[in-house]
């Protein structure tokens, strides 16, 4: 798949997807599914525009990408959302982009640009200055067809991004799979830590989480582990902030590689988080940590060594 910056783009005739995507949720795969090109932002428009009100993300932009190229889509297009964007700088065609009226986008960007003849888009899409635009107008538009996508629901609740970080947030790793469509992935560089767990028999791998993205809420977790030759390793993972020690620090994930002893300092490691275990808590001793951190090496055996399956989203449907 080419990722290619909006300026840069050549004509041809497209399907595109338009969305921002973030987690490329099951909603979103059915806005994304059939079009060739896929026209999102990058960094998320509300992380410039108010920086207060930007939610953490679910997926990095490699992630992201990442993520869409497995759908099929052939090109990425990238609007580069940044401050001088949005101050809008007439002379430059991206910049000029978050101030446009809604009908300029259509003709500047779909038609002009992106030579669209399908555009694919969910049924609560805005766009344009002050999210001025809908899909009534884009409906309206003879030059291309549109398709919106209704909502889809799991459970009773619409899949949105922010209802899945909410899951996450609360530990609720295997419902946040079943309205993702895949496990939620952590992917971060090994780096050392202070070598206690390799002193208590259960040696890890350590990743400080970006604070720009979203991580499990506190507490123990059955994963897998993959990349740096790991595909599909069995892990007990931590996230927390270890309260037996009373180190003090910041949130660190911690995973314990079950039949493993690589030496992955540096390494990028991918987590697949399949489900919650138990809360973190503070221990009397080591040995009582031992014994629990024992107990939760066989829960993840039991959980993930047979079937290596996660809940999969039959519940799924449009609303």
């Amino acid at each position: 798949m080419r990722i290619t910056p909006l300026s840069e783009v050549r004509t041809r005739p497209r399907r595109v997807a338009v969305g921002e995507f973030d987690g490329v949720h099951i909603g979103h795969r059915a806005v994304i599914r059939g079009n060739d090109t896929v026209l999102t932002f990058e960094p998320h428009p509300l992380a410039v525009v108010r920086p207060e009100a930007a939610p953490k993300l679910l997926t990095s932009f490699e992630l992201k990408a990442e993520l869409i190229a497995e759908l099929g889509v052939q090109e990425l297009v990238v609007v580069p959302f940044d401050q001088r964007f949005a101050r809008q700088r007439p002379e430059d065609f991206d910049q000029r982009f978050a101030r446009q009226r809604p009908e300029d986008f259509i003709s500047e960007v779909l038609v002009e640009r992106l030579s669209a003849t399908h555009v694919s888009v969910g049924e609560n899409f805005r766009f344009g200055h002050r999210a001025a635009g809908d899909v009534a107008l884009l409906r309206a538009d003879p030059r291309f067809h549109t398709r919106v996508v209704p909502l889809v629901e799991l459970d009773g609740e619409v899949v949105s991004s922010s209802r899945v970080r909410a899951l996450i947030l609360a530990g609720e790793v295997d419902r946040a799979a079943r309205a993702l469509g895949r496990p939620f992935r952590v992917r971060g560089e090994v780096v050392a830590g202070e070598k206690r767990g390799r002193t208590l028999g259960f040696p890890t791998a350590n990743i400080v989480p970006d604070e720009r993205l979203v991580c499990p809420g506190h507490g123990v977790y059955a994963a897998r582990a993959r990349g740096a030759g790991l595909e599909g390793a069995l892990a007990a993972v931590s996230v927390g902030v270890r309260p037996t020690f009373g180190t003090g620090r910041a949130v660190l994930i911690e995973a314990y590689l079950l039949d493993r002893d690589e030496d992955l300092y540096g390494r990028t490691l991918t987590l697949e988080f399949i489900e919650r275990l138990r809360g973190e808590r503070r221990f009397e001793s080591a040995q009582a940590l031992i014994r629990q951190m024992e107990l939760d090496v066989k829960r993840t055996r039991e959980l993930l060594a047979s079937s290596g399956a996660w809940p999969s989203p039959s519940n799924a449907s449009g609303s």
